[in-house]
């Protein structure tokens, strides 16, 4: 059994993997046990009372270790990965930061697990070990063939991978051409191949921290009134903030000075062609030192290559709005703009048991998403490449499998060992039975040419 905590910029989740104990490097056989969600935000949230970080966790733990035989608790690798949230606040209260990720600690060391430590990882990281999970699943590096082998797909067919959380978004694949930016190039060794990945991760432009970038470029622009027309929200809709929860984040630009006492309130105009222009304003689009290789904000991106799968927020949105896993690309364009252009009572009596913040954000993240994937990541001549999906095989997409197969050695950098498919004691029994009968055919073809006719 392995365990792993994704500690993401709005929730936690713990992933429980398990896999047969008797078999080294036996891999593709990893499967996951279960999933819990921990109650609350993610555990960024917790600045002014870290402690409540790591109680948090703790129903979901126990949720695990009643899964778990006794006899193997202390042999359970348990780790914990943080990601944007946790990098954002790192940037702006490190001591606070260092704080939660200590108070997690003492609380999973209070369990009999084999604690392996709480981190923060790179967006690189995160990008990556999300590629990993996805093509381990759907067997591009390696396969369990029909004579009880594990070999290497002769398609090679490796899938690139796209990732939207709340305050980040990944990229990764594997391009034609050799990533001409070391920066962004991550080598790997799998199985005994190896893999030059392009990855790269946007801090500040998952969804949540990009709605709220055009929340502030709204206000802005609409100073000094404190009512907002706001068109990536519904007719009939409104929302009132304080100012100081409006510019809570690094990755908002603050106007400066400002009373974060003040209110403003976000009127909805249900425009969904004024919604999509706006996401502009929030992306650099033009600024590139590398064009034509460039996805967004001036980073350097070679172009798309292969299928791709996207999953997180971009899933969760498609999802909801019926597009999920493929649409041709028209009818994605106006699902959109017919659910962008209803009305917030419309919407309510539609779907009285979403939540309402859920309800009020599908529209401007529909918007975001197709910003970002055909501006920004360039994905207009390959849109039917992409396939929006949560699982495969009933395991999550996400960073959080390629993590525990790295960090427990369960992904070879060499060729696997050969699996027989049967017990040693078996397979011993039938090697010995064949030998025998190989033994007893010669001894009767020798006993036959003694006794046959003379010449």
């Amino acid at each position: 059994y392995g365990i792993v905590f994704d500690a993401g910029s709005t929730h936690t989740s713990l992933f429980l993997y398990q896999w047969p104990g008797n078999k080294e490097n036996n891999t593709g056989v990893v499967s996951q046990k279960l999933t819990c969600d921990v109650k609350g935000d993610g555990i960024s949230s917790y600045v002014t009372n870290p402690p409540d970080a790591g109680q948090s966790l703790k129903e979901c733990i126990d949720v695990a270790m009643a899964a778990i035989p006794p006899s193997q608790l202390s042999t359970t690798p348990v780790y914990l990965g943080a990601t944007a949230g946790m990098r954002l606040l790192m940037l702006e209260n490190q001591t606070q930061a260092e704080r939660i990720l200590a108070e997690v600690t003492k609380a999973i060391q209070s369990y009999p697990f084999d604690f392996r430590g709480a981190r923060i990882l790179t967006g690189m990281e995160e990008g990556a070990y999300g590629w990993i999970t996805i093509n381990y699943l759907l067997e591009g590096f390696i396969k369990y063939a029909f004579d009880g082998r594990w070999v290497h797909p002769k398609s090679g067919k490796i899938q690139g991978a796209l990732d939207l959380g709340g305050a980040s978004a990944q990229i990764s694949f594997t391009p034609k051409d050799p990533v001409k930016d070391p920066g962004a190039a991550f080598d790997l060794q799998l199985y005994g191949y190896r893999y030059q990945l392009y990855t790269y991760s946007y801090l500040c432009y998952g969804k949540d921290q990009a709605l709220k970038m055009l929340q502030a470029y709204l206000h802005m622009a609409a100073r000094p009134s404190s009512v907002v027309q706001h068109p990536c929200y519904h007719r009939n809709y409104s929302l009132t903030l304080k100012l100081g929860d409006l510019y809570n984040s690094p990755c908002v630009v603050k106007q400066l000075p400002f009373d974060p006492a003040l209110k403003v309130t976000f009127l909805g105009t249900g425009d969904s062609q004024l919604c999509l222009s706006l996401m502009k304003s929030i992306i650099n689009l033009t600024d590139c030192s590398f064009y034509p290789d460039c996805g967004f904000n001036g980073v350097y991106q070679p172009p798309v290559n292969g299928e791709f799968f996207a999953f997180s927020a971009y899933f969760y949105t498609f999802n909801f709005l019926g597009l999920a896993p493929r649409t041709p690309l028209p009818r994605v364009l106006a699902t959109i703009e017919s659910y962008c252009n209803k009305t917030w009572d419309t919407l309510v009596l539609e779907y009285p048991k979403v939540k309402e913040t859920y309800l009020r954000d599908y529209c401007g993240s529909a918007h975001y998403i197709m910003t970002i994937l055909l501006k920004g990541f360039k994905f207009n001549d390959s849109w039917d490449q992409i396939y929006f999906y949560k699982q495969v095989e009933d395991n999550d997409i996400g960073w959080t499998l390629g993590y525990m197969l790295n960090l427990t050695n369960l992904i070879s950098s060499d060729r696997p060992l050969v699996i027989t498919g049967v017990q040693h004691s078996q397979w011993a029994a039938e090697v010995f039975f064949i030998v025998f009968v190989l033994f007893l055919s010669i001894l009767i073809l020798i006993v036959l040419c003694a006794w046959g006719p003379k010449h």
